[in-house]
């Protein structure tokens, strides 16, 4: 669930990965990992992706 609420976020901001990547602090690559579910991020760079969506961890996760 992560992965898609995560490109879904990202596209309704009109990003590219690279881009959000940069706004973040990761490479690109780190984003297309976690979009693809091939990554899962740690609890602190979980809260820093919903600190920008300004959505609670539970929504990236699936929990609401």
């Amino acid at each position: 669930m992560f992965a898609e609420r995560l490109t879904e976020l990202r596209k309704e901001k009109g990003l590219t990965q690279d881009e959000l990547g940069k706004i973040l602090g990761f490479r690109d690559s780190t984003i297309s990992q976690y979009e693809t579910g091939k990554r899962k991020p740690d609890q602190e760079t979980l809260t820093k992706i919903a600190d920008y969506f300004d959505v609670t961890t539970d929504y990236l996760l699936g929990r609401s």
